[in-house]
């Protein structure tokens, strides 16, 4: 039997959000959609959506989750508690720069 998943893990491994962020970026290339597209749609400063896929931000993953037609609990399961309340403070795990391919690719032949 599978465990049932909690949204507010404490500890959650950088590869675990490099599979959120592409699973977010699947659904927008899905419906059609560009992070700069969000951007000018719900009037955020260039480059919001891009950046609140690596780190939190409120008003990025609103329009990211409305412009997918969802909530953004859903989607950033690392930010919000299961209830969908937004976790305040963020964990500073949330802020961490997940590794590149390149540095990932390195860091397994080694």
């Amino acid at each position: 039997m599978h465990r049932p998943q909690q949204a507010d893990k404490k500890t959650r491994s950088p590869i675990d959000r490099i599979g959120e962020m592409s699973a977010i970026k699947g659904r927008l290339y899905a419906a059609g959609l560009a992070l700069l597209d969000i951007d000018r749609a719900y009037n955020l400063a260039r480059g919001t959506a891009g950046t609140t896929l690596r780190e939190p931000n409120t008003a990025g993953e609103r329009a990211i989750a409305a412009a997918l037609g969802t909530k953004p609990h859903l989607l950033w399961r690392t930010r919000y508690h299961a209830s969908g309340l937004r976790k305040s403070p963020q964990p500073r795990e949330n802020y961490e720069r997940p590794a590149t391919m390149a540095q990932r690719q390195n860091g397994a032949a080694a």
